[in-house]
């Protein structure tokens, strides 16, 4: 009972949370991105959360449970993305006031680049917000013996009151909350005592396989599919992107972004430690995905049992409303706004289209058990199509319209094309799509005319969008995450 109660609470501060941001979202830009006002610790710890979802918390337990310290190596190229994101990209994002990828790509390649990278981004961020969901049923259907249909249900409906409410600052108040409910429960409560429970680091290594204490026990081919997949992909976020501009300052953005990816490197190591330890305590499990629960049932008293449950449930909830409100900033900003001018900006028009993104999401959690298959093709679409036109847009002048259009067009079929001869989950579909939009964007760049009024342009001097909307630092919000309902192993995305 008192671990059930420890959970209500939870959510009950999760909607309290959410009304203390409806009273700051006064204007688009405070809904989008919390009125860009955020100091050092709240901007890191809402940045860390946007990681660390369910694959990174219970991903990488389970991770850990298999393969032991190099099970780490998901949540670490996740946190290497997050700091290169603040070390490459803060500075050109906040001269030039972008803070969605398809308006990246229509400031440089114009209205057809905008729609194609729309949809890609949209169905990318929906379907990982839609694995979360199905995570945060997973874990109430635990503690309250209701069905997922249900549980799931109450995840979404508390997500949705505090996200629709306040928007971005909601979001980044739970988060600030959601940050230090998963330090405490993680790397001050679950790490220590399942090593003491597994009697030692010493004795864990007299237990486990040797290659438990190695950095590439997981396999070189897997960590190489993990760098592609997650590094690069997390680099062009939507989340992430919006996250940036959430910062009082270009300083904070940059070195807050590399704080949130050392923490999330610690708490990547503190997941694979607390899997090998329960890899000891629980030898036969079936599901390694179930390690998690099953460790902690084991270490913790009751009560401390609900506020670990609760950190499980704070690493779905952030992702899930980071990326839920990133999906429809980008379905508003760059899909209906340019099309319905300034009627649909302002705060209400973004609570109307996350509201509808919410229902959406809601319905395929509804009708899918898992989604992992989705999340895989939306992820390496979204890395093979966009990132080689994105940087292109950013750092290389001489990239054309043209160029971009045949990348994202060549490195999406040759993704599909892999997936189909190689497999969903085989580390190839993504590896061979970017390298086919490289190679496509840089030979049609080369052999086409940049725009003579715009190819001259550093990124940061290009014009905004014009007649699609207001000025750049009008608002987006978003989120980002972690990437996978479920996380993968030796094959980008499968243990």
């Amino acid at each position: 009972m008192a671990d059930k109660i420890v959970i209500l609470l939870y959510l009950l501060v999760m909607i309290v949370a959410g009304y203390f941001g409806m009273r700051r979202s006064r204007t688009s830009e405070d809904f989008a991105i919390a009125g860009r006002r955020l100091g050092p610790f709240m901007y890191t710890s809402a940045m860390s959360t946007v990681v660390l979802g369910a694959a990174s918390t219970v991903g990488g337990v389970s991770l850990g449970y298999q393969y032991g310290v190099s099970g780490m190596v998901l949540v670490l190229a996740l946190a290497l993305g997050i700091a290169a994101i603040g070390v490459f990209f803060a500075g050109k994002l906040f001269r030039s006031g972008v803070y969605t990828v398809p308006d990246a790509m229509s400031r440089r390649f114009g209205s057809g680049s905008r729609v194609l990278s729309s949809a890609i981004v949209v169905f990318y961020t929906l379907m990982v917000g839609v694995g979360q969901i199905i995570a945060i049923g997973a874990v109430l259907t635990v503690v309250f013996d209701i069905s997922p249909t249900t549980a799931a249900f109450i995840g979404w409906a508390t997500i949705m009151l505090y996200s629709v409410a306040g928007g971005m600052w909601s979001i980044t108040l739970t988060d600030v909350v959601q940050f230090m409910v998963k330090t405490v429960g993680i790397l001050f409560l679950m790490l220590p005592l399942a090593i003491n429970e597994a009697g030692g680091l010493s004795t864990m290594r007299d237990e486990l396989p040797g290659d438990f204490f190695s950095p590439t026990g997981i396999g070189l081919g897997t960590i190489g599919a993990y760098f592609l997949l997650f590094f690069f992909g997390f680099m062009i976020d939507q989340g992430n992107w919006q996250r940036l501009l959430t910062a009082r300052s270009e300083r904070v953005a940059r070195w807050g972004a590399v704080a949130s990816g050392a923490y999330c490197a610690l708490y990547g190591l503190a997941g694979a430690l607390i899997g090998a330890a329960s890899r000891v305590l629980l030898p036969s499990l079936e599901n390694p995905d179930d390690a998690y629960a099953g460790v902690a049932s084991i270490v913790l008293p009751v009560g401390l049992f609900g506020l670990v449950m609760a950190a499980a449930l704070a690493a779905s909830m952030s992702t899930a409303s980071g990326l839920l409100i990133g999906a429809s900033t980008v379905l508003t900003n760059d899909v209906l706004r340019p099309i319905g001018g300034a009627r649909l900006s302002g705060v209400n028009a973004g609570r109307i289209a996350l509201f509808a993104v919410g229902l959406v999401a809601l319905g395929f959690s509804f009708a899918l058990d898992s989604v992992v298959g989705a999340v895989t093709v939306a992820a390496d679409v979204l890395a093979a199509a966009l990132l080689v036109p994105v940087i292109g847009a950013m750092f290389w002048k001489r990239s054309t319209t043209a160029g971009a259009i045949a990348g994202v067009l060549a490195g999406t079929a040759v993704c599909a094309v892999f997936m189909v001869v190689s497999g969903l989950y085989a580390n190839e579909p993504v590896s061979y799509g970017m390298l086919a939009c490289l190679i496509t964007f840089v030979a049609v760049s080369l052999a086409t005319r940049p725009d003579p009024e715009t190819g001259h342009l550093d990124f940061e001097d290009l014009p905004g969008p014009g007649a699609a909307g207001p000025p750049p630092p009008v608002a987006q919000a978003g989120p980002a995450a972690d990437r996978a309902a479920q996380p993968p192993a030796p094959s980008p995305r499968r243990a």
